[in-house]
């Protein structure tokens, strides 16, 4: 195996991160809708979007927040690229992404490695 490969989670974690983190910035920037069921699955997205990029970025929970970005990717792909036969490689590229990420969780370059237990 290459010396580098096990850094390769932070430059993964650092474009997966980087573009979630835009797009939910943009997303709080369009406002928020009053209360409803709507709302309640707009911020999931946005938490998803955001807090969950953080971490990511910072390489805190990665296995967590990666999963809920792909399953988030998934259904996007699924429910509204697909049937309206829209582009849908950023979406795919980020599902791509969040699945490497989860198989290769935070990596050596990261906050969370602190926080790991020493076998």
């Amino acid at each position: 195996m290459n010396a580098l490969a096990p850094y390769a989670a932070f430059f993964m974690r650092m474009a997966v991160g980087g573009v979630f983190l835009s797009r939910g910035l943009d997303r709080i920037q369009g406002g928020i809708p009053y209360l409803s069921l709507g709302t309640l699955l707009i911020l999931i997205v946005i938490a998803i979007e955001t807090v969950g990029a953080v971490s990511v970025l910072l390489g805190i929970w990665t296995r967590f927040w990666a999963t809920a970005m792909a399953v988030f990717m998934a259904v996007t792909i699924l429910a509204t690229k697909l049937p309206h036969h829209a582009n849908f490689e950023l979406e795919a590229l980020l599902l791509a992404g969040a699945v490497t990420l989860m198989a290769l969780g935070d990596g050596p370059l990261s906050i969370g490695i602190r926080f790991k237990k020493a076998s």
